[in-house]
Formats: C-alpha cells, structure tokens, sequence
C-alpha cells in the first residue's frame, strides 16, 4: 500500500488563509523527534513521508529531516505556500538534500482573489516564482487548492491558466472546504454549497483528463465526482485498504485514521457507490443534507479503475 505520513514541522505560517484549520501556535518539531517520526514510519512500512505546517519552510530543519528519511528508504514530499521557494537557492537546497516533491497551495489564479484568500499583499506572486524556481530545477510539483465560496466558480479556469504556463506541474488536489475549525469557522463568507463548485469541478476534472494529468479529490461526496469517482482520495483508500497516520504538534498527538467514512444522508443508503464513498464532512452541521443524492452506476467499475490506477 502507498501509505504516505504527515509530519507538522511547525505550527505558524507566514500567512492568514480565511480558511486555514491549522490554528498557528509556537510548536516547532525538534530533530530528534523528528527522526524518531521517521524511524516509526519507515518501520511501518509506508512509502513516504509529507513535511507540513503551518508553513513547514519555516523551519531550518527540513534539509537535515530530508536526508534523514531518503536516508531510510523514504520519498520525502512538503506541502507549501511557496513563499520561501520564491527565493533564490532554496528549491536547490530543498533537492540536495532528497526532498523533491512539493506540493504547492494555490487557490485562485485571479492575483488580488489569491491574495485576499491568504491575507498577504504580494502572495500570488511569491506563489508564481516558486514554481518557476521548482521548474527550473526538475522538482516534481502538484498543486493544492481548497474549495471555498470565493474560488468555486472557477477552478475550471485555474487549471487551464496553470497547465497552460507551467506545464510540468504533474498532478492536482482539491480539498473540499473544511467549514468546522480554524480560520473557516470564523469567516463564514469562505462557507460554499456544494452545488457552487458542481460544474467548475467536473469542468476542470475532464480539462486534466484531457491533457494527460492526474487529479485527487478530498472530502466530496462521489454523487458530485462520479465520472471520476476512482479519483476520490476516500475512496481510493477504502478500495484499497490504507491508513493514514499524523504527527501533530498539538494535543491531538498522533492520529492514525483507518476509517475514511464522514456520514451521509438517508438517500445514500440506495445509492450504488454508498460502499466506497466517504461521504461528506460537517454534513448536516454545515453543508445540507439535501445536497446529496443517489446515483446508478456499477460500483466494480470504480474498483476497477482504483486498483488499476497506480498512485
């Protein structure tokens, strides 16, 4: 199984996403724990290991932790905001040092709604220099993007503005709006019906399809994904039996997740991919219960297609 492990390095970030559900404290991973992480995962048998935050490049230890874990047979991955990547020599570091996977949060290529959505003046840009830099070195570069109320209606023009100017960013992720912690629980202007990113979703899902590209999609219900219900990342750990253990830097501690299930509506019972759908987080606290509903397609298609996709 291609389990991958999360590692919060650090607690604070050098920006203030509306939406963010990682609130910012002064934790920061030693290099001692870090490598006792490390060792646990590498025992464990997992593939690799994901450096996140806060904003992990924050943290003067990653090179040392990179090497470290390549050292132990891990692929070594950080989830980034870019900002330290935008700067001369660090993407070269980052690589040196075995870390050579990034993927980069982006959530809108309109350069003053990407600013607005981080909080800072200038990030889009900063964002724009660090895949270039992540280019020009042969990283390999996904993109990260949530989904909130302020993007919904154009992810389908994010992907096509992105794919067309760097064309080496390999896969894309969408995370559905977490509404329940954080930031996001604050600024409910960020707070969206699922039925606000229904087309530009299955727009942007089909452009990628199209080009080639591969594409993850986290905490939507398969009735808004089901051509590309093999591409649900809840889904693809139900058919495929994984867990997903995190090292936080708070009182959760240490968290391992075997069970990728969020509840569901009454109409979910009779649908056909109710066995491999993970359902819908916050549904009924947030996102409403008459958003979901049942679909008719054969469920051993979707198996199929996840068993013979490779991560």
């Amino acid at each position: 199984m291609a389990n991958l492990g999360y590692m919060q390095v650090v607690r604070h970030c050098n920006q203030y996403c509306r939406f963010c559900s990682n609130p910012s404290s002064g934790y920061m991973l030693d290099l001692e724990t870090a490598k006792r992480q490390v060792d646990d995962f590498a025992e464990r048998g997992y593939f690799g290991i994901i450096l996140t935050g806060g904003e992990p490049s924050l943290s003067e230890l990653i090179p040392e932790i990179s090497r470290y874990a390549t050292a132990r047979g891990l692929h070594v991955r950080m989830i980034t905001n870019g900002s330290r990547l935008a700067q001369d020599g660090v993407a070269e570091a980052y690589l040196d040092a075995g870390l050579r996977h990034f993927h980069v949060s982006l959530h809108s290529c309109r350069p003053e709604l990407e600013d607005f959505l981080t909080g800072v003046k200038g990030s889009h840009e900063q964002a724009m220099r660090a895949l270039e830099n992540l280019g020009r070195v042969g990283a390999t570069v996904n993109v990260n993007t949530v989904i909130n109320k302020f993007n919904a209606d154009h992810l389908d023009e994010n992907v096509k503005r992105w794919t067309a100017q760097f064309p080496f960013i390999s896969h894309f992720v969408w995370n559905n709006l977490d509404p329940s912690m954080g930031r996001a629980e604050t600024n409910r202007d960020t707070a969206h019906r699922l039925a606000d990113f229904e087309l530009s979703l299955a727009r942007a899902m089909r452009h990628l399809h199209k080009l080639g590209r591969t594409f993850r999609v986290e905490r939507v219900p398969l009735c808004y994904m089901t051509e590309f219900a093999h591409c649900s990342t809840e889904t693809r750990k139900i058919v495929k039996g994984e867990e997903r253990i995190v090292h936080f830097l708070d009182d959760k501690g240490t968290i391992r997740q075997t069970d990728f299930k969020h509840p569901k509506a009454e109409v979910c019972g009779s649908c056909t991919l109710d066995e491999v759908c993970g359902g819908l987080f916050e549904l009924g606290d947030h996102y409403d219960l008459g958003e979901l509903y049942p679909v008719f397609v054969p469920v051993e298609d979707v198996v199929r297609k996840v068993l013979a996709d490779p991560d």
